[in-house]
């Protein structure tokens, strides 16, 4: 009884750690002072002002464009590379799983430097597209370590299987394999959206001097002027819209795994 309280006690404060201040942030979205910390009025007026003001708008949409265009092709890349490292010869899957997996535990500084070094050489300055593969290089081993435990699970006989039966090996690929792993994608891309969404340090190294993310944006304003208001509304916009897509995940998840044990 006594293990089980301190148990569930721990749990509690973690949990509070974490989210404590998400709520907190949640909660002065909903006051319109400019000093945080400071409570003056109670209003939605943050919201609409959100909308309105035109560098926030601008950052978001850029920062948009950048999340989803290059988690697209991080999940494309991938998931090809989780399926050819997988379906390699053993001692050429091991060497191929080390590898990718250098990208991971290396620092992302270093990542961003050496980006920076090799676009100097290809590039006379950067632009959307170094921003773009600078997104890219960081998120898609991620998005290949979501897709190959799905791979792992999978029956290797259902592949042999669908080619026994006179299945083209990418018919196969996309009506055997791809239907099987669809999750580790889908987490894989999700990851992938994550990741860019708030990075800087590789964004900052890749980006032109005009093009503005939501990362960089708040870091440049931060050391010139009290942060504005409307970002407060925009965070709890963002955590609220994560945590409804997590639910659903979740509880599809949920749904399915009933579905399988009946």
């Amino acid at each position: 009884m006594v293990k089980k309280f301190f148990a569930k006690g721990y749990i509690f404060l973690v949990l509070a750690f974490m989210y404590v201040p998400i709520l907190l942030l949640v909660a002065y979205s909903f006051t319109s002072s400019t000093v945080i910390g400071k409570w003056t009025d109670t209003t939605l007026q943050l919201y609409p002002d959100l909308f309105k003001h035109e560098e926030i708008m601008t950052a978001v949409k850029n920062t948009l464009l950048v999340a989803f265009s290059s988690a697209a092709i991080a999940t494309l890349l991938g998931t090809t590379g989780a399926i050819g490292i997988f379906y390699s010869k053993q001692r050429t899957q091991k060497v191929l799983n080390g590898i990718s997996q250098i990208p991971v535990v290396n620092a992302e500084i270093v990542t961003a430097i050496s980006l920076a070094l090799t676009f100097a050489f290809l590039f006379s300055e950067n632009n959307f597209l170094t921003l773009l593969i600078g997104h890219v290089v960081l998120s898609a081993p991620f998005v290949l370590l979501s897709v190959m435990p799905k791979l792992k699970q999978l029956d290797p006989h259902l592949y042999e299987a669908a080619l026994d039966l006179g299945a083209t090996p990418a018919r196969a690929l996309f009506t055997v394999v791809l239907p099987e792993i669809l999750s580790g994608v889908f987490s894989g891309f999700m990851l992938a959206v994550t990741l860019s969404l708030d990075d800087y340090i590789i964004t900052m190294f890749t980006k032109n001097t005009t093009f503005q993310t939501l990362s960089t944006y708040i870091f440049d304003i931060q050391a010139k002027r009290p942060l504005p208001a409307e970002l407060r509304a925009l965070s709890a916009l963002l955590f609220l819209l994560l945590l409804v897509i997590v639910i659903v995940i979740n509880v599809r998840a949920s749904k399915a795994e009933k579905a399988r044990s009946n």
